[in-house]
């Protein structure tokens, strides 16, 4: 197959900080052919910068969707967003590359699984944290019983989100800041955090959860703490605060203990896994932290050519959203939630 021949709708900090890095590495598979963006000089620039012709430039994703020749379209749009113009790429039969969370609704994710179902286009979640390598390696590690039955986790994960405001991050945008959805900056980011679980342990079979509320508008808690019992009857905690960064060091970061051994990892950035095993040996093992975008966009490119399949389905997008919405649903309730029903 030659070259996929890509649309891109939204040319700001995420494409420009993550998709276009990883499209740059797999420039034998893929080539830019149209962009679109609501600030149409954003559009302009970023196609000057690779000499696409400004032809090729549109401010209105309808008309980008008209063209014949692309072989898929990559959508990086505030939340808000996601399902309306993913829904409009999917109806015009276009393959799709989608953003998490696949909807800001679980009725509008749901719709889009069945409409993807309908037409004849492959669609993936572009949730980086299943593509991620140190995720897979741990997820490696248990499956092939290295540290024996897993017995409980620990995941904790500390953002001070006001500070974070203040650089030139993804912080800073006005629609994370001022929220028009559901859960704020938890959905944003807590999200990826329930993807990798959901990757490493399987289907959930409950979550209780307690959120400590607050005022603020990026985020209707400021700190949320959840139990969770996956299917395969392993337990653990879940923390997320938006508030306050860890200070100590190692930080808590995530550790699994087994009947055989532990998993550490202090953070998706350190690039290192470290095991300790019951008999006092101990490996460390090392991945290339930030691989995702990499990874996702070349499993995407295999699935077109019929190499290989999806691995972030809208299905799993679905799923990571429920249980999103499932946490938050557990805090107001101070009840139990039931997550994916289907046995």
């Amino acid at each position: 197959m030659q070259r996929i021949r890509l649309g891109v709708i939204g040319t700001g900090m995420a494409w420009e900080r993550l998709h276009w890095p990883a499209i740059q590495e797999l420039g034998d598979k893929y080539e830019v052919v149209a962009v679109c963006n609501r600030t149409k000089e954003d559009a302009e620039n970023f196609a000057n910068s690779i000499n696409l012709g400004l032809e090729n430039v549109y401010q209105d994703y309808r008309e980008m969707l008209k063209r014949n020749d692309l072989d898929a379209v990559d959508v990086l749009v505030p939340i808000q967003d996601n399902f309306e113009i993913a829904e409009a790429v999917i109806e015009s039969g276009k393959n799709l590359i989608a953003e998490k969370p696949l909807a800001a609704t679980l009725e509008g994710a749901k719709k889009l699984v069945e409409l993807s179902h309908k037409k004849p286009v492959k669609v993936m979640v572009a949730e980086n944290y299943r593509y991620n390598e140190e995720n897979n390696f741990i997820k490696d590690i248990i499956s092939q019983g290295k540290i024996g039955d897993v017995i409980y986790f620990i995941q904790n994960n500390m953002v001070d989100f006001k500070e974070e405001m203040k650089g030139n991050t993804f912080a800073a945008t006005e629609w994370r800041q001022y929220p028009n959805y559901r859960g704020g900056t938890f959905l944003d980011a807590g999200i990826h955090d329930i993807a990798a679980l959901r990757h490493i342990f399987g289907a959930v079979e409950c979550v209780c959860a307690l959120g400590q509320a607050q005022q603020e508008e990026f985020s209707p808690y400021k700190s949320i703490n959840v139990q969770i019992l996956f299917k395969s009857g392993v337990i653990g905690q879940y923390n997320y605060t938006s508030h306050a960064k860890e200070l100590q060091k190692p930080k808590v970061g995530l550790r699994i203990y087994g009947t055989q051994g532990e998993i550490y990892l202090e953070e998706k950035t350190s690039g290192t896994i470290y095991v300790n095993y019951a008999d006092g040996s101990s490996e460390q093992i090392n991945y290339q932290p930030g691989r995702g975008y990499y990874n996702e966009l070349l499993n995407f490119y295999e699935a077109l050519t019929g190499n290989q399949q999806i691995l972030s389905t809208p299905e799993k997008g679905y799923g990571d959203l429920k249980m999103v919405f499932d946490i938050l649903s557990s805090i107001e309730t101070r009840q139990p939630v039931q997550v994916d029903m289907v046995h």
